[in-house]
């Protein structure tokens, strides 16, 4: 039985969908106007694991994102880089998809990007001014949140605070009410525009995911994912548009949202000198360690980025890359198998069915390595049995991603082959010491040898 914590209720809350198998999943996508960062990192591997277990589950999962390529910030940065807004736009598209491709994020059933649907956007603004929820001042046309009696029902405030993620400013002082929002903003020269009612402009950061939502799923869908800084104003601004614009409630049954990021105990920031982009994390370290670290953590929870943790985390995939490695060499026939997976199973399906408990998940993983090392230590693992684990972590991985991972194999410096040949030469005439001096500079190097059946065998460190 599947519980979800929603943010609506603040509660956990069994899932229950109205078309049975089928679930409609929307999560906000970047705006691209620069390279994606850890914080964009977390929120979206959260959600591809989300969506691989429900789809391992054998529920149907159709997952959208858009990708906001329209927006001030977007403006901004064709200005400082003297080129156009489309041009930087599609440039950081590229890059983000590129990031998640690296991360193994790959359960999104469809990216769609915000000026792809200005015809929705335009219908969805003119059913809210006709209702009454809108109106036109110099600079746009803004949303009156006093109309929408609801307001605040999902944050359980109506005004911005200090961690709130806001794409635009909105600040006019023809505004009716403070936290009043743009629908269609009138574009200034040189800025991008398209014709409208109200005049030739471009869409309000909001408008554009109800635009969206609504084209696929319609008034009303299953479940709606971000990160905590969008439940305000982004998330509220959502619900305000579109059950007005339906007059249906609630415009998502669960509301799903990631916690807070911070480096080293601070809030991420350029200011700070601590703004780390996926791109820069993986040049320094293997991709497959920040999925890992991401789905250590308990995916509502505030996590903090340390220098530390990716030492941690590269100890433990060593010890997962070792048990695999074990297992695939386990060639014992014996009479009785221990059917080994059949609890671990059962613990990690209750582990994810408990609100996504990754870090219950993984710890089934390494439960599961601990017991079975016992076992191939004394040779008294079956060989069937070591295919039936190889078997469920291949099918857990479908979901978690860390496990199997492609190697790259790491081209061994000529100054480390020279060296083992060395003291390959020192042990065939007996010079012991001399062969311990000479693994030490290997050692040194950053290299581990192995001595084997078959020979030598150089391993990085």
């Amino acid at each position: 039985m599947l519980r979800i914590y929603n943010t609506l209720s603040g509660k956990k809350e069994v899932v229950k969908l109205k078309n049975g198998k089928a679930i409609q999943l929307f999560v906000c996508g970047p705006t691209v106007y620069d390279s994606s960062h850890l914080g964009h990192a977390r929120t979206y591997i959260t959600f591809d694991v989300i969506a691989k277990y429900l789809k391992e589950k054998w529920f149907d999962v159709f997952y959208l994102q858009n990708i906001t390529d329209i927006d001030d910030k977007i403006i901004q940065r064709a200005r400082e880089k003297e080129t156009t807004p489309e041009k930087i736009a599609r440039k950081f598209e590229k890059t983000y998809l590129q990031d998640m491709k690296s991360l193994r994020v790959n359960s999104v059933t469809k990216y769609a990007r915000a000026t792809d649907h200005i015809k929705e956007i335009i219908e969805q603004v003119k059913t809210l001014v006709k209702k009454g929820f809108a109106y036109q001042i110099a600079d746009g046309v803004y949303y009156d949140i006093s109309k929408f009696k609801n307001y605040g029902k999902l944050s359980r405030r109506t005004a911005l605070q200090a961690e709130d993620a806001v794409s635009r400013i909105d600040e006019s002082k023809e505004k009716r009410n403070k936290g009043d929002f743009c629908l269609w903003k009138f574009s200034r020269e040189g800025e991008p525009k398209w014709s409208s009612p109200w005049g030739q402009g471009r869409p309000g950061w909001h408008i554009e995911d109800t635009a969206i939502t609504q084209k696929f799923f319609g008034a009303q869908y299953d479940m709606h994912g971000g990160g905590k800084d969008l439940v305000f104003p982004h998330h509220e601004a959502e619900i305000a548009q579109m059950e007005a614009i339906s007059s249906k409630s609630p415009m998502v049954k669960y509301w799903i949202h990631t916690g807070s990021l911070t480096v080293n105990g601070k809030k991420m920031s350029k200011s700070l000198g601590n703004f780390i982009i996926i791109q820069d994390f993986i040049k320094q370290h293997p991709a497959r360690i920040l999925r890992f670290l991401v789905i250590k953590s308990l995916y509502r929870s505030p996590t903090d980025y340390k220098e530390e943790s990716i030492a941690q985390a590269k100890k433990e995939l060593a010890r997962i890359d070792e048990f695999v490695a074990r297992l695939s060499k386990v060639n014992h026939k014996l009479k009785k198998g221990h059917n080994l997976t059949l609890t671990a199973e059962r613990a990690f399906e209750t582990a994810m069915e408990d609100d996504f408990n990754t870090p219950k998940a993984v710890a089934v993983v390494f439960d599961l390595i601990n017991r079975q090392n016992a076992l191939i230590d004394k040779d008294l693992l079956n060989k069937a049995d070591a295919e039936d684990i190889l078997k469920f972590l291949k099918k857990i991985d479908r979901v978690l991603g860390f496990i199997f991972w492609p190697k790259v194999k790491e081209k061994i410096p000529q100054e480390v082959i020279a060296l083992a040949k060395e003291r390959g030469k020192q042990r065939k005439e007996n010079n012991w010491q001399k062969a311990d001096e000479i693994r030490k500079k290997i050692t040194e190097l950053g290299w581990q040898i192995e001595d084997t059946k078959t020979g030598s065998r150089l391993k990085k460190l």
